[in-house]
């Protein structure tokens, strides 16, 4: 597979309703909250995201929700995609692993089911689904780029 097969499934995504975008945004202070204390209360925590990066990852919680909702208002694909990227590379060289997205999407997939009406996380969720599913994909391509920037230096 490559990037342009990837962009092609997620272009296979449906639109979010700004119905639902709009209560995506107004629960969003409480979703990070909850996403913030389900992971800090993990006992792998620290095996996840490697040591003294609770608020790195804190940060990427708010991060997460605010690219979400921008995603969901004005699709772009593409922008999806290589932010995905830019972010697996980022936070893996600060010694995140790549289970960490896995269990943090986990995670957002239960709160977002419990605390959005059914309607939003209808139309919500399969965006979740298709990252969780591609993170083998998101491994792949930002460990291609990490060692082209490794061999240019």
């Amino acid at each position: 597979m490559d990037k342009k097969t990837l962009i092609e499934s997620a272009n296979r995504l449906n639109s979010v309703s700004k119905s639902s975008v709009m209560e995506y945004i107004g629960k969003s202070d409480q979703l990070i909250a909850k996403i913030n204390t389900y992971m800090t209360s993990r006992e792998d925590i620290v095996a996840l995201i490697g040591d003294d990066n609770l608020a790195m990852m804190r940060d990427n919680h708010s991060n997460h929700v605010r690219f979400m909702a921008s995603i969901f208002e004005s699709r772009n694909d593409e922008v999806l995609i290589e932010t995905i990227l830019w972010v697996f590379r980022a936070y893996r060289s600060h010694n995140f692993t790549t289970t960490y997205w896995a269990a943090q999407l986990n995670a957002w997939i239960d709160i977002i089911k419990k605390e959005l009406s059914p309607q939003a996380y209808l139309e919500i969720y399969p965006y979740y689904e298709w990252m969780q599913t591609n993170i083998p994909l998101f491994v792949y391509f930002s460990d291609e780029k990490l060692d082209s920037l490794k061999t240019k230096h």
